[in-house]
């Protein structure tokens, strides 16, 4: 009988990996951004083409399906031409679909894939300044070299890889990575891990409404909290998207990533410093999630001085841009009820020249929880850092579904450091990762508080969380680190020292007894060849 024959599974990272090394190889294929955003850039070409392709197909059959002809005239100009099908697929001009593209030889790819994207941008309102004029032609590789990153990118699909959840995410992941391990750590700080994306929206969950990121990076946060919206209410149409982005490479990233998804957003026309050009003045938000690079210097300008976001509190320090983030942050949030989380370096929960802003924060009562996450989560820092949870409205009410008590003059503290178990393999440096049970755990004990029947005074548990009072956070100088108000156990106060002593004595007697056996064992080899050692 003969032997059925495996077909090799194509595995995503080596293909993207191949991409890689044949422009690392290629003549006149740029930097590694450069690179990169050829790459990202063939990419969405691949799934924006293979989303019409199926969307054209998926219209077919439900046309048939209706008694109606496809290839009827009449059909195709009532069906078929309109800007965009039912799903958000775009309808794409001929010279920019995937078929036409991989159908195209070798020596003219380089135009015809900048062709694709001046079409593209030219014809789609939401896609205008996703892309760089003449990326490919400028470049101009070798026809052979182009071609082979073509042929590699077709093996990308859905097809392919089966109806894996969010692939798309796991290709510009791939990148955002490999970027994040060789930049700066200023520059790699907007890559933030999935799952503690994951977590921030499992907390504030962003279901309807506004939602806004002043330092949006690639999009991810908005894409996490669509998947959300799909896995409980269905309809990500529920959610209008907001956005800011100061690099311009990681601005177009983002816009494409979004579009592929028909997330409706606004994100500016342009790529723009939050601080010195906020697109958003005057808009108000839901919610507000956000990871900024982490103790940002060279963000103040002169003209900031007097800025109407600090009003209320006073100018945060130049050095550091991290109370900045916080009160841009807060002047977004919508007065009554809006909500954000955002990441921040441990050194804001207690810095002293922050001290006024903090204080004031704290009596406003604008912070609801302050979490510390474990080391080793991010590609580009193995430090802890603190996820902050301002709420607007801590005075209690319905909220998707729960019922909320008073929470004022109360803060939730949590330390999540030694959530550490979960060693991801594979990776150029050490990281570990959030699990769903862990996030669900820490969502949990955040939406327990909040809720009505849960006693604020006496919720706690040591070394993992507890609810503390204005007064006592005052005694502490306003200080907003964990470890000053979570219980930690000394557990050497547990041990049986005479029990444990005994135990290090039998150990030891052991080890004494083998150190002799060895030193007469080697005395003997020794004598044996007639050199003793007495």
């Amino acid at each position: 009988m003969a032997k059925k024959k495996t077909e090799e599974k194509i595995n995503l990272d080596s293909i993207l990996f191949k991409c890689r090394d044949i422009l690392r190889k290629a003549r006149n294929s740029g930097s590694f951004f450069e690179k990169r955003d050829m790459m990202l850039t063939l990419v969405f070409l691949r799934f924006i083409g293979e989303k019409f392709e199926d969307g054209v197909e998926k219209l077919r059959q439900d046309l048939i399906a209706q008694g109606l002809d496809p290839d009827d005239e009449n059909i195709i100009a009532a069906f078929f031409d309109d800007a965009t099908f039912t799903d958000g697929t775009y309808n794409l001009p001929v010279e920019a679909r995937w078929s036409t593209i991989i159908n195209t030889p070798a020596p003219k790819l380089n135009v015809a894939l900048d062709t694709a994207l001046h079409s593209i941008a030219t014809s789609s309102q939401q896609l205008k300044g996703c892309f760089v004029e003449g990326t490919f032609t400028t470049r101009n590789l070798a026809p052979n070299d182009i071609k082979q990153v073509v042929d590699e990118v077709n093996k990308i699909s859905h097809k392919a890889f089966g109806e894996e959840k969010d692939l798309i995410g796991r290709v510009y992941e791939y990148f955002l990575k490999e970027f994040a391990v060789n930049a700066t750590k200023e520059e790699g700080e907007y890559y933030t891990p999935h799952d503690v994306v994951q977590l921030i929206a499992a907390m504030i969950e962003p279901f309807d409404g506004t939602s806004y990121g002043p330092c949006c990076g690639s999009g991810g946060m908005f894409v996490q909290s669509a998947d959300l919206i799909r896995e409980k209410r269905g309809d990500i149409s529920r959610i209008n998207v907001y956005g800011q982005e100061k690099e311009p490479a990681t601005y177009r990233l983002a816009k494409m990533n979004l579009a592929l998804r028909g997330i409706s957003h606004n994100l500016g026309g342009e790529a723009d410093s939050t601080f010195t050009h906020d697109l958003h003045k005057g808009l108000y938000f839901n919610y507000i999630m956000a990871n900024p690079p982490f103790n940002l210097k060279g963000w103040y300008d002169s003209n900031l001085k007097n800025d109407s976001r600090w009003t209320d509190y006073s100018t945060p320090p130049e050095s550091n841009a991290n109370y900045a983030w916080i009160l841009h942050i807060l002047s977004h949030l919508k007065s009554l009820d809006g909500v954000a989380g955002f990441l921040l370096a441990n050194g804001a929960l207690g810095d002293s020249d922050t001290v006024e802003i903090r204080k004031k924060l704290i009596q406003h009562d604008k912070v609801e929880a302050i979490i510390i996450l474990p080391r080793e989560l991010f590609i580009t820092t193995d430090i802890s850092v603190t996820l902050w949870i301002l709420n607007q409205n801590k005075k209690g009410g319905k909220y998707h579904g729960r019922t909320l008590r008073n929470r004022q003059g109360e803060i939730l503290f949590m330390d999540l450091r030694t959530w550490t178990e979960n060693p991801v393999k594979g990776e150029n440096k050490k990281k570990v990762l959030l699990d769903e049970k862990q996030i669900h755990k820490a969502a949990d004990i955040y939406h327990t508080w909040q809720s009505e029947g849960t006693d604020g005074t006496k919720y706690d548990m040591p070394e993992l969380y507890r609810s503390v009072g204005t007064s006592e956070i005052e005694k502490q100088d306003w200080s907003l680190i964990p470890s000053k108000y979570i219980e930690f156990i000394d557990h050497d106060l547990d041990i049986d020292f005479d029990a444990e002593m005994s135990r290090i004595q039998k150990e030891m007697r052991d080890i004494l007894a083998q150190e002799k056996k060895s030193q007469k064992m080697l005395e003997n080899a020794f004598r044996g060849i007639g050199y003793g050692i007495d």
